[in-house]
């Protein structure tokens, strides 16, 4: 049987049903709805990416940067996360991709947290 290691003893912690069957679930906080099991997410990749002003304006290796190429740090990232299960919305997460920990969660449209930069 593997070892569990609470991810964040803050906010996001294990689910102890899920430690008992041998498998750890992240909870996330919804900013909506509150915290809930990571199995209700959909992740959606990486936060902040601006779409090209006038795209019929940029050449096809731009578009194909922009829909494709993602910056994928090992280490503190910010991400949109969408609540399929729940209230359907999509948000942001500042979360260290190595250790999962969630630092900082908030609404799309505001600027990151302070503690995510």
């Amino acid at each position: 049987m593997r070892s569990h290691t609470i991810l964040n003893p803050q906010s996001s912690i294990l689910n102890p049903r899920s430690i008992a069957s041998g498998k750890a679930m992240l909870l996330i906080p919804c900013p909506y709805c509150g915290e809930r099991a990571e199995s209700e997410f959909s992740p959606g990749g990486e936060a902040h990416i601006e779409r090209p002003a006038h795209p019929q304006a940029v050449s096809d290796q731009q578009w194909g940067e922009y829909l494709y190429f993602r910056a994928n740090l090992k280490g503190g990232q910010l991400e949109r996360w969408f609540h399929a299960y729940g209230c359907r919305r999509w948000f942001n997460v500042a979360r260290d991709s190595v250790t999962h920990e969630i630092k900082a969660v908030y609404k799309m449209g505001e600027p990151p947290p302070e503690i995510a930069r």
